[in-house]
């Protein structure tokens, strides 16, 4: 009785090596063991390096004093500040033209967008003219521009435009009145505070009132007059505890107010511009994939046109609109990271730049630089996601 060579015996084990999951089990093992050996040859040949040229590694330059000024600070900063002190001066510069740029960019982007779909003829192609100047620029030579072909040539500071005899523009930036905060000032504050959360509240018991009853109050003209008339009401109960500083001319320059500096106005306006120039074509997107039917439904129901962009297009659009919005939230603060180019204190240009080329710690700036821009993305996309969660169709 003959037996055929590929019958095998009862309990026979293959050979591990004709075992797929055990093959791929150890080629990623191997695979781990080359990523760790390549790093750890890195590693070596860095500390190697530093100890070659007498760097030493570590955070405590971050102790030692600058030695040199940042032209625009929001916090107290002198020549004689810590590194550490700079690297703050640096982010706070950073969130703040981030910041700014993400509310200008939204606001713009969401008008133009809109207007692109007008049945005015002529807004619609101003629209389309913006976004396709704007978007097809590089963002560096929009920057260049707001700098040097606009804001550089303002006239001098005796010869500045007035705007009243409060505001001031020149070659050296925008001067506004400062605000000087007198004993009582600080309900004000609260007071607002107090009255976003009740309206928040408000919104809420609203919705569901008209969920449950079909009824439904105006609920956002009366949280428009809470958040500002209360403030204003204490405002004034308080003897309006706020003085101001206006900017004077003495000698060639202004003082007192508030000074921005032109790189800053050239970088917050090329940000928001550029960026509104892609937010607008996807809020147009957005609301193009929205069905013609709701928008007809809603104005059998004779509802304004105001109305039906506001209560049935612009919710459902925005289910489409901010995951790509998120994208360019996170682009529009990266790209600040430009600011070096006109000599904008922000984190890369002070502490980046300055204080790497002053201290040579090279490592150690470069991945607190890296770690900055890192996790503030990782906040703006959490935030993104949960207000898309927020949004979403909750499918029953």
């Amino acid at each position: 009785m003959s037996v055929s060579p590929n019958t095998r015996p009862a309990g026979h084990k293959p050979p591990f090596w004709r075992d797929r999951a055990k093959r791929a089990l150890i080629f990623q093992l191997l695979l781990v063991a080359a990523v760790a050996a390549f790093l750890l040859y890195i590693v070596g040949n860095v500390q190697d390096n530093l100890s070659a040229r007498g760097i030493t590694t570590g955070f405590g330059f971050l102790g030692n004093t600058a030695g040199f000024g940042i032209v625009q600070s929001l916090i107290d900063y002198s020549s004689q500040s810590t590194y550490g002190r700079t690297f703050l001066v640096g982010l706070l510069n950073t969130l703040l033209v981030g910041g700014l740029g993400v509310l200008a960019a939204t606001i713009i982007g969401f008008i133009v967008g809109i207007a692109r779909l007008s049945p005015n003829w002529l807004l619609a192609r101003l629209a389309t003219a913006y976004i396709e100047t704007f978007r097809n620029i590089p963002l560096l030579l929009q920057i260049f521009f707001w700098y040097f072909a606009v804001l550089r040539t303002l006239p001098s500071a005796r010869d500045s435009m007035a705007f009243g005899e409060a505001i001031f523009l020149n070659v050296r930036g925008l001067y506004l009145p400062q605000p000087l905060f007198e004993s009582g000032f600080g309900l004000i504050p609260l007071t607002f505070l107090v009255a976003i959360i009740a309206s928040i509240a408000l919104v809420v018991w609203n919705k569901r009132r008209h969920e449950a009853t079909g009824k439904r109050l105006p609920a956002y003209w009366i949280s428009f007059v809470l958040i500002f008339g209360l403030p204003l009401l204490v405002l004034v109960a308080t003897g309006v505890p706020v003085t101001w500083e206006m900017p004077e001319l003495r000698g060639f320059n202004f003082r007192g107010g508030i000074t921005v500096i032109p790189e800053f106005l050239a970088l917050w306006l090329a940000l928001s511009i550029y960026t509104a120039s892609f937010i607008a074509e996807i809020v147009r997107s957005g609301i193009q994939a929205i069905s013609h039917g709701q928008t007809e439904a809603a104005q059998a129901l004779s509802l304004p046109r105001n109305l039906v962009l506001r209560l049935v297009v612009i919710p459902q659009a925005l289910r489409v609109i901010i995951p790509p919005l998120t994208s360019q939230y996170l682009n529009l603060i990266k790209n600040s990271s430009l600011a070096t180019a006109i000599g904008y204190p922000d984190l890369v240009s002070v502490f980046a730049g300055t204080t790497l080329n002053q201290t040579g710690q090279a490592i150690e700036v470069i991945a607190m630089t890296m770690a900055v821009y890192l996790t503030i993305s990782l906040l703006v996309s959490m935030f993104m996601n949960w207000f898309n969660a927020r949004v979403a169709l909750v499918e029953r």
